[in-house]
C-alpha cells in the first residue's frame, strides 16, 4: 500500500484564513469527482468558516470523557473504515484528550496517511517548534502545542496563508476572527502590528527555506549544473587581502538589492600555501561576513580560481565578487590570475570584478611553483626533449666557438632545470637524452656513438652520475617543499578554526559546518555509538551539519572522538593526509565535548551552590515564622488542658479558634516550603489535563482563609484549558492570599478568567498600595516581602512560588497596575 500525500496549509497568524482555505481546497476536489471527506474542522463559531463546509460530507468525531467533560477528537477509527481519498483535519499541532488514540494529533494524520489517504491538514507558524522561543520573544507567549518541524518539512506541498497585519487587524476589528468581548484585549496584546510582522516574516523566511532545501535537493537529483537564479544569491571570493572588507560591503549591498538576496563569502585555502592567510585576518573576514547578515566559509583545492567556480555553482549563485588583479602586468605573463579564470568559466553566473587600492600593485605571491603532479610532470618530459633538441641544435651551429666541457656544463644546466620544473623521472630522462647527444655530436669522433678517448667516457658516465644526483637532490627538495606547503596549511585551517570555534556560542555545529567545508563533504555529524563490540550498534546524532546518513558506514569516513563518539564524514575518499586533517578535527570535538562537560559540572556544582545558600536562608526565614504559630499552638492547648483554670464555653472556642488558625498558617507555611523546595531542585512533576477554568478557581478558594473578602467574575462555563489542576490552583490560591494580604478590610479582591487571542488568561485584581514598576520583578524573589504586610505574615514565598509553579506548566506571570490603584497578577496559559 503506497503512503497517503500531505498537504499543509501554513498560517502566519491566526485568523488569516488558512482553515478557510482548506476547505476551499476539499470542495474543489470533490467537485472534480474527488472522494473528499471531513474528519475535523474547527469553527471557533466564525459563521463564515462553517458555510464553507457547505456538503462536504462529515466523519462524525469521538467523544472523549475527561474530568466529568465530554470532548471531541478526531475518529482515526471511523475515518479508516469509511476509507475516503482524501480527509480534511484542521489544527495539525493540536494536543489530543487525555486517553485518546495518540497524544498528538499529528500522530493521528501520520496513522491516516500510512493507510494510504491523502490528508489536508493546517498549522500556524507559531507552533513551529523550531520557531517556539522565536515566537515567545516576540509576543511574550510560549505556545503550549507544538508540532515538530520535520513533520510539517514531509508534508508533499507546503502553501502559505498570508494576509497583511493592518488587513488581519481590521478582519479582527470586524469580528471575524473572536467575539466582541475579546476584539480589545486581542488588539492590544497578541494582535499588535509588530507582532503580526514579525511572525509573517518568520513564516516568509520558513517556507523560503523550505523552498530552497527542494530546489537543491531537485537540482543535485537531476544533477542540473547550471545554476537557477530563483534566489539572489551573492558569492564573494577572498583572498585574506586587506581588500577583502571591501568586496564584502560591495557583495552586501548587491544582496540586498533583492527581497531575500543572500551573502556568502568563500575563502579558498591552496596546497602551494601561496594563498594562505594569517587568522587574524580569517577571523576579522567571519567576524565580518556574519555582522553583514552572511555565511562564511573555508575551503580547500589546488585550483582557487576552479574552487570559487565549483562553490558557487554548488550553492546556486546568481552572482560572483571577486577583486581585482594585485599582479602587475610582468607577472600576468606567467598565467592569467583568479578573476580571469573565474570570468572565463562563469557561464551564466554573473561575475563583478571589484576594484581596490591594491589593483596591478605587484604586492601578489608571484609565479606559482605548484606540486608535483601531473601537469609538472609532463612539463619536464616535454622541456626534457623540446630542451634537449633545441640545446643540440644550438651548440651545432656554434660549434667552433666552445669544446666539451662547457657543452657538458650546459646540458647539466639544463637537467638541474628540468629537475626543477618537473621532478626526478623527467631530470633522468634529460640526462640520458643530453648524453647521447654529447657522445653523437660533440664527442671524437662525432656522429658515431663510439667514444675514442678514455677519458670523454669517463666524463659522459660523471655527467650522467651528477645530472641524476643534481635531479635527485631538487626532486626532493621540491617534495619536501610541497609537504611543508600542505602542513603550512593544514596548521592555518587548524588556527582558522579555533578562532572561529572561539567566537562561536554553539561550537559543535560550528566545528561540524567547517569540516564540511575543508573536506568538501555534503555532510558531517558527530555521533553518539552504544554497545560497541556487542555486535550491535546503535547510534545516535548529537550534532549534524549538512545531509548525512550516520546508519550506512560503507559511505562514511569515521574518525573515533573519545570512546563513545565518532565524527562522521559523508565521503569515502579521503587521503592519508586529510585523515591526519580528520583526526585533527575528532581531536578537536572530544575537547568541546569536555568543555561540555566541565561547564555542566560547573552548573551543577553552581545550582548546589544555590541550593545550600537557599537552605542558609531558608532556616533564618523559618526560624521566627514557625516558632509562631507552634508557639501559639502549644499556648492554646496547654490552656485548654490546664485543671488550674475554669474555662468558660467562649474561651474554650477562641482557644480552639487560635490553634486552628496557627495550624492552617503552620499547613500554607510548609505546603509553600515544599513546593520552593521541588522547584529549586528541579524534582516537580507536572502532568496537563484539560479543566474547567471555573473550576480552577473553585479549587483553589477552598484554600484561601479570607473567601468572603474574594469576588469571582463568572468566566465562560466551557472556558477549559490544559494544565496541572494541583499546581494551577496552588497558583491561584497563593495570589489571591497574596492580594488580601495587601488589600484593605472592606475592599474585595477580584478574580476572573477568559480567553484571550486563544490563550486562557486567570487575573487576580487587588486594590492595594500597588507596586512601582522598578520593584516588580524583585517581589517575586524568595524571602522577600513588599512593605509591611498590613495583615498576615510569611516569610515571602507566597508570590515565588507561584511564579516557580507557572513556569514549570508553562505559563506566564506577570504584574501590572490596576487602573484606580493596586496591583493586577495576570497568569497566561500558553
Amino acid at each position: 500500500m503506497s503512503r497517503g500525500r500531505l498537504r499543509i496549509y501554513l498560517g502566519a497568524a491566526p485568523g488569516v484564513g488558512k482553515t478557510v482555505r482548506m476547505l476551499q481546497e476539499g470542495r474543489r476536489r470533490r467537485d472534480r469527482g474527488t472522494d473528499v471527506v471531513v474528519g475535523l474542522v474547527e469553527t471557533h463559531d466564525r459563521a463564515y468558516t462553517a458555510e464553507q463546509i457547505g456538503d462536504l460530507p462529515l466523519v462524525p468525531r469521538c467523544s472523549v470523557q475527561h474530568r466529568g467533560t465530554h470532548l471531541d477528537e478526531l475518529d482515526v477509527d471511523a475515518v479508516l473504515a469509511r476509507r475516503p481519498e482524501v480527509v480534511l483535519v484542521d489544527e495539525l499541532a493540536h494536543t489530543n484528550t487525555a486517553g485518546s488514540r495518540h497524544e498528538r494529533r499529528w500522530e493521528d494524520i501520520e496513522e491516516l496517511l500510512s493507510h494510504g489517504i491523502d490528508v489536508i491538514s493546517t498549522v500556524n507558524v507559531q507552533h513551529l517548534e523550531s520557531l517556539n522561543d522565536v515566537v515567545r520573544e516576540i509576543t511574550g507567549v510560549r505556545q503550549r502545542e507544538t508540532v515538530p518541524d520535520a513533520v510539517v518539512r514531509s508534508a508533499d506541498q507546503i502553501e502559505l496563508v498570508d494576509m497583511a497585519p493592518e488587513a488581519l487587524r481590521r478582519r479582527l476589528a470586524h469580528g471575524n476572527v473572536y467575539g466582541a468581548d475579546k476584539v480589545d484585549a486581542a488588539l492590544s496584546n497578541y494582535f499588535r502590528p509588530g507582532n503580526l510582522s514579525a511572525l509573517r516574516e518568520l513564516a516568509l523566511v520558513w517556507v523560503a527555506d523550505r523552498v530552497d532545501e527542494a530546489l537543491l535537493r531537485y537540482r543535485s537529483e537531476h544533477d542540473i549544473r547550471p545554476t537557477w537564479a530563483a534566489r539572489e544569491r551573492v558569492v564573494v571570493a577572498l583572498t585574506g587581502g586587506p581588500e577583502q572588507d571591501t568586496l564584502l560591503r560591495r557583495g552586501a549591498r548587491l544582496a540586498d538589492r533583492g527581497a531575500g538576496g543572500e551573502l556568502i563569502a568563500v575563502q579558498v585555502v591552496t596546497e602551494s600555501g601561496l594563498r594562505e592567510t594569517s587568522p587574524d585576518s580569517t577571523a576579522a573576514a567571519s567576524a565580518l561576513t556574519e555582522k553583514l547578515g552572511g555565511r562564511f566559509h573555508t575551503v580547500t583545492s589546488d585550483d582557487v580560481g576552479e574552487a570559487i567556480l565549483e562553490f558557487a555553482r554548488g550553492v546556486n549563485a546568481s552572482q560572483i565578487v571577486v577583486g581585482a588583479s594585485r599582479r602587475s602586468r610582468w607577472q600576468q605573463l606567467f598565467g592569467r590570475g583568479v578573476g580571469e579564470t573565474v570570468v572565463a568559466g562563469s557561464g551564466e553566473i554573473d561575475v563583478l570584478m571589484v576594484t581596490h587600492p591594491l589593483t596591478r600593485s605587484g604586492r601578489s605571491a608571484g609565479i606559482s611553483m605548484p606540486g608535483l603532479g601531473r601537469r609538472r610532470t609532463m612539463l619536464g618530459f616535454l622541456l626534457s626533449t623540446v630542451g634537449v633538441a633545441l640545446l643540440t641544435l644550438v651548440l651545432d651551429v656554434t660549434r667552433q666557438y666552445h669544446s666539451l666541457p662547457l657543452e657538458m656544463l650546459l646540458y647539466l644546466a639544463l637537467t638541474v632545470l628540468v629537475a626543477i620544473v618537473g621532478g626526478l623521472l623527467p631530470a633522468v630522462t634529460a640526462a640520458v637524452l643530453a648524453s647521447l647527444a654529447l657522445n653523437w655530436y660533440f664527442t671524437q669522433p662525432t656522429g658515431t656513438f663510439t667514444i675514442g678517448r678514455p677519458e670523454n667516457v669517463a666524463a659522459l658516465v660523471l655527467f650522467v652520475l651528477v645530472a641524476a644526483a643534481v635531479a635527485t637532490v631538487v626532486h626532493l627538495t621540491a617534495r619536501r617543499s610541497v609537504q611543508a606547503s600542505a602542513a603550512g596549511r593544514d596548521a592555518q585551517l587548524m588556527a582558522a578554526l579555533a578562532h572561529s570555534l572561539l567566537d562561536a556560542q554553539e561550537q559543535l555545529p560550528a566545528l561540524l559546518e567547517q569540516a564540511r567545508d575543508t573536506f568538501a563533504v555534503p555532510g558531517a555529524a558527530l555521533v553518539r555509538t552504544a554497545d560497541r563490540g556487542s555486535g550491535r550498534e546503535s547510534h545516535v546524532v548529537v550534532a549534524s551539519s549538512g545531509v548525512i546518513d550516520v546508519s550506512d558506514e560503507t559511505r562514511l569516513t569515521c574518525a573515533d572522538v573519545g570512546d563513545d563518539h565518532r565524527l562522521a564524514l559523508a565521503t569515502r575518499t579521503v587521503d592519508a593526509r586529510e585523515r591526519r586533517l580528520v583526526e585533527a578535527f575528532a581531536d578537536h570535538a572530544e575537547a568541546i565535548l569536555h568543555r561540555e562537560e566541565l561547564a555542566a559540572k560547573a552548573d551543577d556544582a553552581a545550582v548546589l551552590a544555590k541550593d545550600n545558600d537557599y537552605r542558609t536562608a531558608l532556616l533564618a526565614a523559618v526560624s521566627h515564622d514557625l516558632r509562631t504559630p507552634l508557639s501559639a499552638i502549644k499556648a492554646g492547648v496547654s490552656g485548654l488542658r490546664s485543671t488550674d483554670i475554669e474555662l468558660s464555653r467562649s474561651d474554650q472556642v477562641e482557644l480552639l479558634e487560635t490553634v486552628e488558625e496557627s495550624t492552617d498558617r503552620l499547613d500554607a507555611l510548609i505546603e509553600n516550603l515544599l513546593d520552593m523546595s521541588r522547584i529549586q531542585t528541579g524534582s516537580l512533576t507536572v502532568r496537563r489535563d484539560e479543566t474547567l477554568a471555573a473550576d480552577l478557581i473553585e479549587g483553589a478558594l477552598h484554600s484561601v482563609t479570607d473567601r468572603a473578602q474574594v469576588e469571582v467574575r463568572q468566566p465562560d462555563p466551557h472556558l477549559t484549558c490544559a494544565v496541572d489542576p494541583g499546581l494551577a490552583e496552588r497558583v491561584l490560591a497563593n495570589l489571591i492570599e497574596n492580594a488580601i494580604r495587601h488589600t484593605p478590610n472592606g475592599t474585595p479582591v477580584a478574580v476572573d478568567a477568559e480567553d484571550v487571542a486563544g490563550h486562557v488568561e486567570f487575573r487576580v485584581v487587588d486594590r492595594g498600595p500597588g507596586v512601582p514598576p522598578a520593584r516588580r520583578e524583585a517581589i517575586f524573589a524568595p524571602f522577600q516581602r513588599y512593605g509591611d504586610a498590613p495583615r498576615g505574615g510569611g516569610i515571602g514565598l507566597g508570590l515565588a512560588v507561584a511564579k516557580g509553579l507557572s513556569e514549570a506548566m508553562g505559563a506566564t506571570l506577570t504584574a501590572d497596575d490596576t487602573p484606580g490603584g493596586g496591583l493586577t497578577m495576570t497568569v497566561r496559559l500558553s
